[in-house]
């Protein structure tokens, strides 16, 4: 089905970009970029949508402006396949359903069709969490995943040994996708996808020995909070959905709130770090 999507572009003062970006979150329901300090993208399929955000964002927020600009169709149906191959991860091998995996009998294989759900291995961000998820993630631990996506974090985390793991997701449209994901991997039964706020949902959804959050620095930066409350003693948090440059802003933030970096991966300009709380 080709789907033609409207990008919300919004410019908004520096100082006001974590708390823009997370209204411009929960008015689309849809990941948020900042290729640039106070430069906000996301995107929707309804423009009317686009527009009246847009106009809301204005209004409530001083020196913000926006615009509203169409993408180029897609047909989701096959676009998503595009360029998607086998990858490896120390013991863990990511592979779609329409390509057979290697013969290696030592590899713990995770199948995985993303469609439009984000989550497919080929990102950066993504691949930096599931190479951290991959060291730090000890059997019988229990998941929790923000933004989860496609299911790729969440499945990967139950076929590594997790004893559950939950995913929280924003985007209606995806939970169906992982769902499909979780009972192609034979996890349904350690696996659940929510639907909600991770801001609301993640305490809940709690403890957990390991939680995930790879969305964007913004919003990671606004749930460390209730990381903090849903994470076991002694757990470690994964965070990514980060580009490079964006390190100078989110390792302080961490440190000032108490976290110290045990583990970080760069993979094509993403960086992505695992955390515990000081002592």
């Amino acid at each position: 089905m080709t789907t033609t999507w409207w990008q919300v572009r919004i410019s908004c003062r520096p100082e006001d970009a974590d708390v823009v970006a997370a209204s411009l979150v929960a008015a689309l329901g849809q990941a948020v970029e900042e290729p640039e300090t106070g430069e906000l993208r996301s995107a929707v399929t309804d423009e009317a949508e686009a527009h009246r955000v847009v106009a809301a964002l204005a209004a409530h927020h001083a020196g913000c402006r926006g615009e509203v600009v169409a993408l180029d169709a897609v047909d989701w149906s096959v676009r998503w396949r595009d360029g998607i191959v086998p990858h490896r991860f120390g013991r863990l091998l990511l592979t779609p359903s329409w390509i057979a995996p290697p013969n290696d009998p030592e590899a713990i294989v995770v199948t995985l069709d993303p469609e439009s759900a984000f989550g497919s291995g080929e990102h950066g961000s993504t691949r930096a969490a599931l190479a951290l998820l991959e060291r730090h993630l000890a059997p019988g631990d229990r998941v929790l995943d923000f933004g989860s996506g496609s299911g790729i974090l969440a499945i990967a985390a139950a076929r590594l040994g997790a004893a559950t793991a939950i995913g929280i997701e924003v985007d209606d449209e995806s939970n169906p996708i992982a769902e499909a994901n979780a009972a192609r991997n034979a996890v349904t039964d350690r696996v659940t996808f929510l639907l909600g706020d991770a801001d609301e949902l993640g305490v809940l959804a709690g403890p957990a020995e390991v939680i995930c959050s790879n969305i964007l620095r913004t919003v990671n930066t606004l749930l460390l909070p209730t990381i903090g409350r849903a994470l076991a003693p002694g757990g470690i948090v994964i965070f990514a959905g980060m580009e490079e440059p964006e390190e100078v802003l989110f390792r302080p933030v961490l440190e000032r709130a108490g976290w110290t970096i045990v583990d970080e991966v760069r993979d094509a300009g993403w960086w992505g770090v695992a955390a515990r709380r000081a002592a």
